[in-house]
């Protein structure tokens, strides 16, 4: 029952899909353990980036998740990781499968409106890097 961290980025925002995108969540019977909502600023989104520091995309993926305010989530569940991962889709969204966030809300590879963390240790860094433990709502 590990939480896992979701970002409703930028652009989803932009585009009033907030809801949309959360109804998703809890339809697939994934948990909210934790919401907020933020404008990173550049020296958070570098850091929390710096695994692609290095990646031709770096610099536009910084201006990008700074561009506007995003929504953090920590979501928790059964294999929330995995069936989190599979709801958004691939990260191209023009080779998501059908019915996933991705294939129906993203415009791009870069803009494909949320993120999700890719392992357990992944997830742990990632929440906490945006929640402190009372932030967290207790597993039921």
């Amino acid at each position: 029952m590990a939480n896992t961290l979701g970002i409703i980025k930028p652009d989803a925002v932009r585009r009033r899909l907030v809801g949309r995108i959360i109804q998703r969540i809890e339809q697939e019977g994934l948990i909210l353990r934790g919401m907020k909502v933020q404008r990173l600023s550049p020296e958070q989104a570098r850091r929390f980036y710096a695994v692609h520091e290095n990646k031709p995309f770096y610099k536009s993926l910084v201006d990008f998740m700074t561009s506007g305010p995003v929504v953090l989530m920590v979501i928790g569940g059964h294999r929330s990781i995995e069936r989190w991962r599979d709801l958004m889709g691939a990260t191209d969204p023009a080779k998501a499968k059908y019915n996933t966030i991705r294939r129906e809300f993203g415009t791009s590879i870069e803009r494909n409106v949320v993120h999700g963390s890719d392992s357990p240790e992944t997830a742990r860094f990632e929440v906490g890097f945006f929640f402190r433990d009372d932030e967290i709502l207790p597993k039921e």
